[in-house]
């Protein structure tokens, strides 16, 4: 890039010295054809006092356009007025005097300042005057016109090749120049976006990792209601029921022991939950026998009959939808320990092609569930909010139907969305 920044300077360097020398170069055309014109006149040249008027307004009108107003060889309406007039005053010099084809010349240097396809046709008017100066001049013409044509044949290829040749460097030079502004603008935007992206970047960090506390908050949160609070709900239970059978030493025992339990599976599953591994029933046995055995062990400690059910045909599912549905079966079972006063309780597990739903049914007194909306627990505890949390945090969906004295109903549907094969 820097090497390509140093060729760049470069050539604007010679450009502006050629721009400085075509400056110069019909003046000089100018003195040398005066100068000739009075040291060494040909036989059919015009008097000096006819021809150096004419030069001296040449070098003026060449002065007006190109010297003094230098900022005009970009605007094509000027230039163009400007040349031709040069071609006025090179013709009328040429037939006075042949040797003001030197200055004629400067035509094919000023000829690319014109619109279009003109330039081509400034070259020939040109050739056409140098061939007549090298002919040595219009008289000559009637008796020797073969020459004349010779000479403005050579001038048309050669000085029109060459000036051609250099109008298309020209161009190209151009073109090279408006690439490389593109190519400065576009990387000064691509420079500019990626510090926009950086900082929309360092941005989504941030909010991504507010967002990572947050969820993971909520994950505990769950986690904690799911393991300690429901374990020192069961404990707290438990405890009770061994109080009040201090008189009854086997059931005292129970009590105790089943609190003892309780106390072990809710440090386990807290530590679990800490190291956000899945909970150990799901780490040995698959969905239908870990409800099997929360069933039985739930029924145990409680003394309610439960019953669990599997219909469809069990297959392996996602992790988090097999944990949603045995958080959802903990807590529906915790809910009826704690509030329903039931004799039995009845847990179904169906499986169908999109959907997998878990059904849990009491008998107990249930509640007046009013507008369908979830009421908030009598405890204060997290309970069926945290369950509809989880079920609608996997895109499932939660349906509760009670009414006083006609038990409880709770339903959780979750997408059948596979896991990887046992």
């Amino acid at each position: 890039m820097a090497g390509s920044d140093e060729s760049d300077v470069q050539l604007a360097v010679w450009q502006d010295r050629e721009a400085k020398l075509y400056r110069v170069v019909p003046y000089g055309g100018l003195a040398v054809g005066t100068l000739l014109s009075t040291v060494a006149p040909t036989a059919r040249s015009l008097p000096l006092a006819v021809i150096l008027p004419v030069a001296g307004a040449a070098a003026c009108w060449v002065a007006w356009f190109v010297t003094l107003h230098p900022g005009w060889h970009g605007r094509r309406g000027p230039m163009t007025f400007f040349y031709v007039g040069l071609l006025g005053f090179a013709t009328t010099l040429v037939i006075a005097s042949p040797w003001y084809g030197f200055f004629a010349w400067v035509g094919f240097v000023y000829a690319f300042f014109l619109p279009g396809r003109w330039p081509m046709a400034g070259v020939a008017v040109t050739a056409a005057l140098l061939g007549t100066s090298q002919s040595g001049g219009l008289p000559s013409l009637s008796s020797n016109w073969l020459v004349w044509l010779v000479m403005v044949s050579f001038n048309l290829i050669v000085a029109g090749g060459v000036s051609w040749f250099a109008f298309v460097a020209e161009r190209e030079g151009e073109k090279r120049k408006r690439l490389v502004t593109e190519l400065t603008d576009a990387n000064e935007r691509l420079a500019e976006t990626v510090r926009e992206n950086e900082g929309l970047h360092a941005q989504l960090i941030t909010q991504a990792r507010e967002a990572g506390v947050l969820d993971e908050r909520q994950r505990m949160a769950r986690e904690i209601h799911d393991t300690l609070a429901q374990g020192l709900t069961g404990i707290i239970t438990q405890l009770e029921a061994a109080e009040q059978s201090r008189d009854r030493s086997a059931d005292w025992h129970r009590h105790v022991d089943n609190a003892l339990d309780l106390a072990r599976e809710s440090l386990t599953e807290a530590r679990r939950s800490v190291r956000a591994v899945r909970p150990e029933p799901l780490e040995t046995a698959r969905l239908p026998d870990a409800l099997a055995e929360l069933g039985g062990r739930w029924s145990a400690r409680h003394g309610v009959a439960a019953s669990v059910d599997t219909t469809g045909t069990p297959r392996p599912l996602h992790p988090e939808i097999e944990v949603t549905l045995l958080r959802a079966a903990q807590e529906a079972l915790a809910n009826v320990a704690r509030h329903a006063a039931a004799s039995r309780v009845g847990l179904t597990l169906s499986y169908m092609p999109d959907v997998v739903t878990l059904d849990v049914r009491d008998d107990g007194s249930g509640f007046d569930v009013g507008d369908g909306s979830i009421v908030p627990d009598q405890d204060g505890g997290y309970g069926l909010t945290a369950m509809r949390q989880r079920v609608t945090r996997v895109g499932g969906r939660l349906a509760v139907e009670s009414e006083p004295g006609g038990g409880t109903a709770i339903s959780a549907s979750v997408p059948a969305l596979p896991g990887a094969a046992a």
